[in-house]
């Protein structure tokens, strides 16, 4: 099978609905199926409010679908245990649309670049100053920026950790909620 034809991610007539009242349910998603193949890329289009985002955080794990199914490599991912879903955050990673809310306020860019290679063994302590610099210069950030915190960038500095942060596990499959809407 070539590269392109190697189905990674499928959803089947996923729906997720909010109970929001004792009688008024909100269906965010209703019935979404789609398909994707390794080494392409796939948008999706909608209104403010439509359910995107809460469809992208289904395909992450991050929320619980209502009804239907989300294969990766054909594995149903809403049957994962705690541990696959841990494994399988080292292949699908997000970029958020506000980033700096996914990032603890405490931690020096150093740390929220390299955090994710050091949870899946894939980067020594030591060497987490010399990678966090190589993913700076990945997203056109200048090296001192390892010894910043969060609260001393711009949204669009924060977009660009986001997104290098992201990158650096080398995912086969990247969600993006409007990635780009923050960049400077």
């Amino acid at each position: 099978m070539s590269k392109n034809n190697e189905l990674i991610l499928e959803a089947r007539n996923v729906t997720k609905q909010f109970k929001v009242s004792k009688n008024n349910i909100l269906t965010a998603c209703d019935n979404i199926n789609l398909s994707m193949y390794k080494g392409k890329t796939l948008g999706i289009v909608g209104e403010s409010g439509c359910g995107k985002s809460t469809f992208l955080r289904m395909l992450m794990n991050l929320e619980k679908i209502s009804s239907g199914e989300i294969f990766y490599k054909g594995k149903d991912i809403s049957k994962f245990s705690k541990d696959e879903i841990w494994e399988s955050r080292q292949h699908i990673q997000m970029v958020y649309q506000d980033p700096g809310a996914s990032f603890n306020p405490r931690m020096k860019v150093v740390d929220i670049l390299t955090e994710p290679l050091i949870n899946y063994d894939r980067l020594k302590k030591e060497d987490k100053e010399k990678k966090a610099i190589e993913l700076l210069e990945m997203v056109d950030l200048p090296a001192d920026f390892i010894h910043k915190y969060p609260h001393n960038m711009s949204g669009g500095q924060k977009q660009r950790i986001g997104i290098a942060r992201a990158l650096s596990l080398e995912p086969e499959v990247l969600v993006c909620d409007e990635a780009t809407s923050a960049l400077d």
